[in-house]
C-alpha cells in the first residue's frame, strides 16, 4: 500500500529529529497490533504538525519536552530529548527548561524529569558525537551528568 506524501514527510523528519537508527529500530520493532498507530503517529504528528512553518524544530523539541513533563512522561522525555539535542538545545537551555517546569508542572515532575535527564544526556551526546563523526569518539563529559 503507498503512504501518503504527509506519511513520507512524516517519516523524514521522524528521522532528522530522533534519528534514523531509533526510528528504523521502532518501525521494525512494530507488529501487526501497532503499525496503524506507528503510521497514525508518523503521519499525523511528524507529517502534519512537526513539519508545519512557524516554529523552528528547535523550538518544536523544547516545547514537547516541557508538554511531557508536566504530563510526567519519562520515556517520552528520554525520546524528546534526543530530539532536542540533535535540534541543537544546549545543556544550558535543557536546565532552564526543567527548572521553569518546576514552577509550573510541579516540582515532583521536574524532579522525575531532572533524573531522566541525568540517566540519558551522557548516552544521548556521545551517541549523536559518534553519528556526527562517523569515528569512534571519546564521551563528552556533560555538566549536567551525575558526578561519581
Amino acid at each position: 500500500m503507498k503512504k501518503s506524501a504527509d506519511f513520507e514527510k512524516g517519516l523524514a523528519i521522524r528521522k532528522k529529529v530522533l534519528g534514523e537508527p531509533y526510528v528504523n529500530r521502532t518501525l521494525k520493532n512494530t507488529n501487526a497490533l501497532l503499525l496503524p498507530f506507528q503510521e497514525m503517529l508518523t503521519e499525523f504528528a511528524w507529517g502534519k504538525v512537526w513539519t508545519r512553518p512557524g516554529l523552528t524544530l528547535k523550538e518544536r523539541s523544547m516545547l514537547t519536552l516541557g508538554m511531557c513533563i508536566a504530563l510526567n512522561r519519562p520515556n517520552e522525555i528520554k525520546i524528546h530529548l534526543r530530539g532536542a539535542v540533535r535540534n541543537g538545545c544546549s545543556e544550558i537551555e535543557l536546565r532552564e527548561l526543567l527548572i521553569h517546569s518546576f514552577i509550573y508542572c510541579g516540582g515532583p515532575a521536574s524532579v522525575d524529569a531532572f533524573h531522566v535527564l541525568l540517566d540519558a544526556l551522557p548516552e544521548i551526546i556521545a551517541s549523536e558525537t559518534v553519528a556526527k563523526k562517523a569515528k569512534p569518539a571519546t564521551k563528552k563529559k556533560s555538566s549536567l551528568t551525575k558526578k561519581s
